[in-house]
């Protein structure tokens, strides 16, 4: 960065940060917001996760469920980790709420969202069975594989580096998952049951990818914290579960 360019202005050009003491308060506001929603919907999901473990059928189905709660743990650990470098208190924030907490199974989405916890609407939503388990990992392990693609380009550099980490574990997960709605889809029953839980799933999922013409993204966007609006995400989601779910005549 030259002397006589602002932090903004390098950052709106691609540049990145490598240390708290750089971070302009506004982009550090912004890149807590995006650490604290992901750290909070990985706890929740792996709380998610450790419910529907005694859902699998099998052994290997209870290994895959408990595979995902102990990474998608592993992955909070690993961004509050970088919380913490910007004088987060690590063990009073993971303490802060319950993250197996639902809400009722058709509640508004809008009613989802509780103060201060930042997990993404659909971590609010119980799990009632294997299939619906199965299903919500698909559906939201594809969400997260197109998310990944951004978030493994903030400019925060440390916190890219975690990401790169992380999202081929996040891929995993969203394999296993359709190997086992492959299995579930192999039967009448089982295409019918997860149909169902499609319906339910899709809707919710898709609300992850934040309003149509966001006021914040051309901020996001300046501080190289996001690169894809929320509309082409959303389009790129839509286009790979549909093509994921024809092939299982879903």
């Amino acid at each position: 960065m030259s002397d006589t360019m602002t932090i903004e202005d390098y950052l709106a050009q691609g540049g990145v940060l490598t240390a708290p003491d750089n971070a302009p308060a506004r982009y550090r506001g912004e890149l807590m917001r995006l650490m604290s929603s992901f750290v909070d919907s990985e706890l929740a999901a792996s709380a998610g996760f450790a419910g529907a473990i005694n859902f699998a059928p099998g052994i290997k189905e209870r290994i895959a469920a408990s595979r995902i709660t102990l990474e998608k743990a592993d992955h909070a650990q690993r961004v509050l980790n970088i919380m913490s470098d910007f004088g987060t208190d690590a063990d009073r924030y993971q303490a802060q709420h319950d993250w197996s907490a639902r809400v009722e199974r058709n509640a508004d989405l809008a009613a989802a969202h509780r103060g201060d916890d930042m997990r993404l609407a659909v971590f609010h939503y119980p799990i009632e069975n294997w299939t619906d388990a199965v299903v919500m990992n698909v559906l939201q392990g594809l969400a997260a594989g197109i998310q990944m693609n951004e978030l493994t380009r903030v400019s925060y550099a440390p916190l890219a580096d975690v990401f790169r980490e992380i999202a081929p574990r996040e891929r995993r997960h969203a394999e296993l998952g359709y190997e086992g709605l492959q299995r579930i889809a192999s039967t009448p029953e089982g295409k019918q049951a997860a149909r169902e839980a499609i319906a339910y799933w899709k809707p919710r999922v898709a609300t992850t990818f934040g309003v149509a013409g966001s006021n914040r993204f051309d901020t996001l966007k300046k501080f190289g914290l996001r690169h894809t609006s929320n509309e082409e995400l959303l389009a790129q989601w839509q286009t790979v579960t549909g093509e994921k779910l024809d092939v299982l005549g879903l």
